[in-house]
């Protein structure tokens, strides 16, 4: 699967999104190394802490159907902004820990703006559990 290709699956996911607080959809696709792909949007809650990201979504998603860090090719995010869109602190976070280091991430908004990164450039001092010895 080509790169816009999982925008475009992000982009999709986002229709997905329950966002009636902050009308901020987002969606997210991640790619495996055996082609599929696994899709996530936010969802929102009144009691806004019990929010959950589109990223930690599909990467939740994933995980559930017995996907591995390693089985992990790229993730992908898309929502109307302005730029391309850019993860959450607590969505890094778990990005660092659940999926390659290397692992593209795509970031892009509707207009076709899109930015490719890492979490290495993303996060660069991740929580890690090295941290916890």
């Amino acid at each position: 699967m080509e790169k816009l290709e999982l925008v475009e699956k992000a982009k999709e996911a986002r229709k997905l999104s329950y966002s009636p607080y902050s009308h901020f959809a987002v969606g997210a696709a991640v790619l495996t190394k055996s082609g599929e792909v696994f899709l996530g949007a936010n969802v929102e809650n009144s009691s806004y802490p019990l929010c959950m990201c589109a990223e930690r979504n599909a990467i939740y998603n994933a995980y559930m159907h017995g996907i591995k860090k390693d089985d992990i090719v790229m993730l992908a995010l898309a929502a109307d902004t302005e730029g391309p869109c850019s993860p959450c602190g607590a969505c890094r976070q778990v990005i660092s820990e659940l999926l390659p280091s290397d692992a593209p991430i795509l970031m892009a908004n509707l207009k076709g703006k899109v930015q490719e990164t890492n979490i290495k450039e993303l996060l660069p001092f991740a929580f890690s559990e090295d941290d916890l010895k």
